[in-house]
């Protein structure tokens, strides 16, 4: 079915048809927008089936469903009004009945470039909240005291600032930090998506920058908080304090690949800097079996995906003694190690080149001398060889090789 089509039905019926959300703030802001979403008034749930035989429900506590529209399945949801009844994102008493207006459908959104739509078929783009005006100016503004109902509304804020690179108004931040006792009750799979989103921006540190500035950073990531006023040697690190280098280190990560495992490995190399004792600082000595500790504990409180703490782990095991090392036996069982973890070699140099500004030889080459390394089999072991012997025997036989190709300084095959 066509949209003109689809539109065409429900306002012969009597109803008002309107694309909402993320398309219309992405038509208004000059991007090309993606899904779509819409919404419909002055209609029952009834008469909707009746018009639509073929839209298949999918809401639960107040209706939405799916219609195929120009060759996409679409969300299509009744315009509604809500009332806040509990605590979190369920805490609503919700009304759909078909005298709510549009009106009161968009003020019960959170932001004002969330709060726009496009009525079907003319195209009219409705702006009642000044959403418009503030994409120009590049804004994130609440609508109203209600954006602080449902909690993870701050951290959406603070994930479109990462995205857009809009700034968030003082008195969206004030709302945000309103959100503090609440959002420590949202479930984790809540928040974990919202992560994932912030890691997929340019610059995922003004996620992170916000929620600190809102007061719930502490709340939502106490792992990356801790990292706040930890000094460091300044001839290393001139970016600042244990935080400030962490955002350095997941934004130039974020600059070089696409590779959501890579930046979550940035942004928790460090991690146990937070847990550092003042005396010590600004010297960090044995941060890295410390952030191995936290990275389980964050695991245990929020489950994080399998390679996620899969790769954080290994960086944070890693990421001192990667470009440090200079025997050629630990080059080589690190060259290994890396080849048989979860991380690209790309994915692994990008942290590593983050953390130290630079690679070292063998790190660069990786890939090219972990070929030649693989050459070398245990078939191949002098007769009479069993056991552990022929183990011991390929390794050596490894780092002559290894050896080899650091005096040639040429990893061709």
């Amino acid at each position: 079915m066509k949209e003109e089509e689809f539109a065409r039905r429900l306002k012969a019926a009597g109803a008002r048809v309107f694309l909402v959300g993320g398309w219309v703030r992405d038509y208004v802001r000059g991007v090309t927008p993606h899904d779509k979403d819409y919404m419909v008034s002055g209609i029952t749930e009834q008469q909707f089936t009746v018009l639509l035989p073929e839209a298949v429900k999918v809401g639960r506590s107040f209706p939405v469903y799916l219609v195929t529209i120009d060759g996409q399945r679409s969300e299509v949801a009744f315009a509604r009004k809500e009332r806040k009844t509990g605590s979190g994102y369920n805490g609503f008493s919700v009304d759909y009945n078909p005298e709510v207006t549009v009106e009161e459908d968009l003020y019960r959104r959170d932001t004002t470039m969330n709060s726009l739509a496009m009525e079907l078929p003319q195209g009219e783009i409705i702006d009642l909240y000044g959403g418009i005006a503030d994409i120009r100016q590049q804004r994130i503004r609440a609508i109203s005291e209600h954006f602080c109902e449902d909690p993870v509304r701050a951290l959406r804020a603070a994930r479109q600032a990462a995205e857009f690179g809009f700034a968030i108004s003082d008195d969206t931040y004030a709302l945000m930090a309103a959100c503090q006792e609440e959002l420590g009750a949202e479930p984790a799979e809540r928040l974990l998506a919202e992560l994932r989103r912030a890691l997929q921006a340019p610059k995922p540190s003004v996620y992170f920058r916000s929620l600190a500035r809102a007061g719930l950073l502490a709340v939502v990531f106490p792992e990356l908080a801790a990292l706040i006023g930890k000094t460091q040697p300044v001839a290393f690190h001139p970016e600042g304090d244990a935080f400030a280098h962490t955002m350095l280190v997941v934004d130039t990560v974020a600059a070089e690949t696409d590779s959501l495992l890579a930046r979550f490995a940035g942004l928790v190399h460090d991690l146990g800097k937070g847990q550092t004792p003042k005396e010590m600082e600004p010297h960090h000595y044995g941060h890295e079996e410390r952030g191995l500790a936290i990275l389980k504990a964050w695991n245990a409180r929020m489950t994080l995906p399998r390679e996620w703490l899969q790769g954080g782990l290994f960086v944070i095991a890693q990421h001192m003694r990667a470009p440090r090392i200079g025997k050629a036996a630990k080059i080589v069982d690190l060259l290994l190690a890396v080849d048989k973890s979860c991380l690209s070699w790309p994915e692994f140099n990008a942290v590593i080149r983050a953390d130290h500004h630079s690679l070292p030889w063998y790190l660069a080459q990786a890939p090219a001398i972990v070929r030649q390394l693989k050459r070398v089999s245990g078939r191949d072991c002098p007769a009479g060889m069993t056991g552990p012997q022929v183990g011991v025997w390929v390794r050596n036989q490894q780092v002559k090789v290894y050896r080899n190709l650091l005096i040639d300084s040429d990893c061709a095959d």
